[in-house]
């Protein structure tokens, strides 16, 4: 399918922006074109949206993944660091890699279920209130007295595994890893922080095997203005992220899961 740029672009915003915030980015991908009556782009815009996410990521915390890359360069030893983690300096960038394990081996395996079985809408809308619940649950019950300096290998990996679980759209993978952490007891923009920078491998992995279809795309302006949407929008989601939750718990991002579900429910009610 070919895009005009405008649809290119609001593409690009659309993943930038549901990407990082708890409210799922495949799940919009999927319902706003299905309510705006646009075709499904393909996948050299599906990896392009996601590259450009992560070039979003990287942009935002250039300082902390230098840190992390003169951590791995001293080989894990402790040393002080520019943003200040207290704790077991030097580990986080193995902390990530164990988280990544899990959601890498459930996307190879369950693939073909995410392109097909888990697109249902009724699941989608589902997923999102119960979801939701669950990070209004964490939110109001955690203590979030522990920063990622506190997390054990254990917790970093249960993180991973149930950042497979957003796999199925509608889940939100920010939204499920950053619930997980809060339970766990990190406080909000911590849980956040090590959500976004758990992002990184994923999308990096997912893009790399995938960019072939980037390279044989005749849509190159297309699908560049929908990078560079994706980036930009990216950059801006996880700046006003932890603006709200400075002063702020979660509560509208679940709110808006619980409205967005219901829509879908009411709609497809509706139309049966």
């Amino acid at each position: 399918m070919s895009l005009g740029p405008l649809h290119s672009l609001a593409l690009g915003i659309i993943q930038g922006l549901t990407e990082f915030l708890p409210i799922s980015s495949s799940a919009h991908l999927i319902l706003i074109p299905r309510y705006l009556g646009w075709e499904d782009p393909g996948l050299a815009y599906d990896v392009a949206l996601h590259l450009g996410t992560l070039a979003g990521v990287v942009i935002y915390f250039w300082s902390d993944l230098w840190d992390m890359l003169l951590d791995v360069k001293a080989g894990f030893h402790p040393r002080p660091q520019s943003n200040g983690m207290a704790g077991r300096q030097g580990s986080l960038p193995l902390l990530i890699l164990v988280a990544t394990i899990p959601g890498a081996i459930a996307g190879v395996l369950l693939q073909h279920k995410v392109e097909t079985v888990f697109r249902s809408p009724a699941l989608i809308a589902i997923v999102l209130i119960l979801m939701g619940a669950l990070l209004a649950m964490a939110d109001w019950l955690s203590k979030q007295d522990k920063t990622i300096a506190d997390l054990t290998w254990g917790a970093a990996f249960g993180i991973g595994a149930a950042q497979s679980l957003a796999l199925v759209p509608g889940v939100s993978r920010s939204g499920i890893t950053i619930t997980i952490a809060l339970a766990l007891g990190l406080n909000r923009r911590e849980a956040a922080k090590f959500s976004f920078l758990l992002s990184i491998p994923i999308i990096a992995g997912a893009g790399i095997l995938k960019c072939k279809a980037i390279l044989h795309s005749p849509e190159k302006l297309a699908l560049a203005i929908g990078f560079a949407g994706a980036a930009v929008s990216g950059i801006f989601a996880i700046w006003m992220l932890f603006k709200i939750i400075q002063t702020r718990r979660y509560t509208p991002f679940v709110v808006y899961r619980w409205v967005l579900g219901a829509f879908v429910l009411f709609n497809l009610a509706k139309f049966q």
